[in-house]
């Protein structure tokens, strides 16, 4: 197994932010398709949000989520934001983790929510030459 060097890593961690942000990002336009592409569409994808009600197994189960909680006309991203962001590669070079801190806001029937600070951490496998979200967990602090 051949190890990166330092400076295949920059350029990988380059390629890998925009992926880890559009997970988040595509709100802001609406752009299904960039949501859709940056996740694994197999039965082992799956999401851990805050509440055990919303824990997501299967990019189909993700899929019908999306359809009947996000593309309601009256749902649209506002802002978004992540800090100290980390990612790590594998020494296969094919799986990379993440951990950040995220801001994340949206407008719905005219009423805005959203996480501020919220621990969101993730997995991206290649596949095929692109990499992909096969895990995400989304939590708050408790202390």
């Amino acid at each position: 197994m051949k190890q990166i060097t330092k400076k295949e890593w920059k350029k990988l961690k380059k390629k890998l932010e925009p992926i880890i942000r559009s997970a988040i990002g595509w709100a802001l336009t609406r752009d299904f398709d960039t949501l859709y592409s940056v996740m694994a569409h197999d039965d082992e994808f799956f999401i851990f949000h805050p509440d055990n009600k919303s824990t997501i197994i299967g990019f189909e189960a993700f899929q019908m989520h999306t359809e009947k909680s996000w593309r309601r006309p009256d749902f649209r991203g506002t802002r978004f934001e992540t800090h100290d962001l980390r990612i790590t590669l594998s020494e296969s070079g094919t799986t990379a983790w993440y951990s950040c801190f995220l801001d994340d806001f949206v407008e719905v029937a005219g009423k805005e929510s959203g996480w501020e600070k919220v621990r969101w951490t993730g997995v991206l496998d290649k596949r095929d030459g692109k990499w992909v979200h096969t895990q995400m967990h989304f939590s708050f602090p408790t202390d």
